[in-house]
C-alpha cells in the first residue's frame, strides 16, 4: 500500500506563511516543509524512487502525521487534496509509477489526458503536457470557506467534481508551484 506521508515544497516560507499556512504544521496527515529547493512528494511503500524522473520519494513507514490541530493554519487549510504532475509521455510516465508500486485509479481522455492515483491522504494526479518532461506542477488544499481567503486567491468558482468549488492563486502572485483552494469533497449518503 503506497501512502503520501510528506511533501516538501519551495519558495521563501514567509511567502506560503502570508498565504495563511502555519511553519511546522502538517496540513492533515502530511508533513510539509516550506523552502524546500523543488516539490516533492515522500511516499511510503514507494518501491523505487523518482519513477521517469519524477521526484516521488521513500518515506520510511510508521504512524500517520498527527493531523494539525483545528485552526493551526489561519487559511483553514484540512488536507492536502491532490499533487499534480506533468508529463509530455503519459504512457511512459504511468508505466514507471506502476513499476514504483502505484496502483492506477482511473485514466480519463478528455479533453487532456488525466490519471490518478490514490495514495491514500492524497491524490496524484498526472496530466499529459505535450513536449513536457515529467515534474511535479502544483498541489491544492482543502478548505471549508473559500471566501474567507482574499487576496491573492482568486475568486471561487465550480470545480471539475460536482459538488465542489475551487480558487487558484494566480502565476503573478511568486509562488514557484501552482496552488488552489477546493471546498471539501460532498459526503455520500449511506445509500450510494
Amino acid at each position: 500500500m503506497t501512502v503520501a506521508r510528506a511533501l516538501a515544497v519551495p519558495g521563501d516560507p514567509a511567502l506560503w506563511e502570508a498565504l495563511g499556512f502555519a511553519p511546522g504544521e502538517p496540513v492533515g496527515d502530511v508533513a510539509i516543509a516550506f523552502g524546500a529547493p523543488a516539490l516533492e512528494l515522500a511516499i511510503e511503500g514507494l518501491a523505487a524512487e523518482q519513477p521517469d524522473g519524477l521526484p516521488l520519494l521513500h518515506a520510511e513507514a510508521g504512524p500517520p502525521t498527527p493531523p494539525a490541530g483545528r485552526g493551526a493554519h489561519r487559511n483553514g487549510a484540512l488536507a492536502i487534496d491532490h499533487v499534480v504532475a506533468l508529463t509530455g509521455d503519459m504512457d511512459r510516465t504511468l508505466a514507471a509509477l506502476a513499476a514504483a508500486g502505484l496502483e492506477l485509479r482511473r485514466d480519463r481522455r478528455a479533453p487532456a489526458r488525466q490519471a490518478f492515483f490514490n495514495l491514500r491522504t492524497l491524490v496524484l494526479e498526472v496530466v499529459e503536457a505535450p513536449a513536457r518532461a515529467p515534474a511535479l506542477w502544483g498541489f491544492s488544499v482543502v478548505v471549508e470557506d473559500l471566501e474567507a481567503l482574499g487576496p491573492p486567491v482568486g475568486s471561487p468558482r465550480d470545480a471539475v467534481q460536482p459538488g465542489r468549488r475551487i480558487a487558484t492563486v494566480p502565476k503573478g502572485a511568486g509562488l514557484p508551484v501552482a496552488l488552489a483552494f477546493m471546498t471539501p469533497r460532498p459526503q455520500r449518503s449511506g445509500s450510494s
